[in-house]
């Protein structure tokens, strides 16, 4: 990577921190630059309409991460549960290590710009719809029916990103816990309805 792009991406992931911790109103351009150690040039080099581009870069960025790590899950255990229950264990460990202050940083802007913003409000919709399509094609994987899978796919994500607002307003893990047992046992339900054994 030359120290040009390295830039770059050290502003895409200042970002991402600072928006899953703060949201995208309370981050200023200024503490962007700060905290990626960029230069000033930089920012408006590769960004130049602003704060708005910077974060469609930073959602973007971290809809992709999170599609390749359920990609990857399905394709080491190919067991939509053991995902769902790995997942709730993680997101309890990353919120009560960050003091309950780190979220989904596509859901914390999603909150605050849907749909003001069009272009932002588009980036978040992709992020949510690259998961829930990653999800689905596990689900179908294991043995779910295909046209049962996309629902149940936003049910998983719709039960994570409830249970970490509840998370972060309780300042417990419980909600993620309880959450990741509740998804397990829909899931399980299913694969046995649909005639699947796990």
């Amino acid at each position: 990577m030359s120290p040009a792009s390295k830039h770059r991406e050290s502003l895409i992931a200042a970002s991402m921190a600072l928006f899953q911790r703060q949201g995208y109103a309370a981050t200023g351009l200024a503490e962007i630059l700060s905290e990626s150690g960029a230069p000033r040039g930089s920012l408006y080099h590769y960004f130049p309409e602003g704060k708005e581009a910077i974060a469609d870069a930073a959602l973007r960025n971290a809809g992709s991460i999170m599609e390749q790590r359920i990609r990857a899950a399905a394709e080491r255990t190919g067991d939509p549960i053991e995902f769902v229950q790995g997942y709730g264990r993680r997101l309890a460990k990353v919120m009560s290590e960050s003091g309950f202050q780190r979220g989904c940083q596509v859901a914390t802007v999603a909150l605050e710009v849907s749909p003001q913003s069009g272009r932002l409000t588009a980036a978040c919709d992709d992020a949510f719809t690259s998961w829930s399509k990653a999800l689905a094609d596990m689900l179908v994987q294991a043995g779910i029916a295909p046209d049962r899978a996309p629902d149940l796919a936003d049910f998983i994500i719709s039960g994570f990103e409830g249970a970490m607002i509840l998370a972060r307003v309780r300042r417990s893990t419980a909600p993620l816990l309880s959450a990741a047992a509740e998804i397990g046992r829909a899931l399980e339900h299913e694969l046995h309805a649909n005639g699947s054994v796990r």
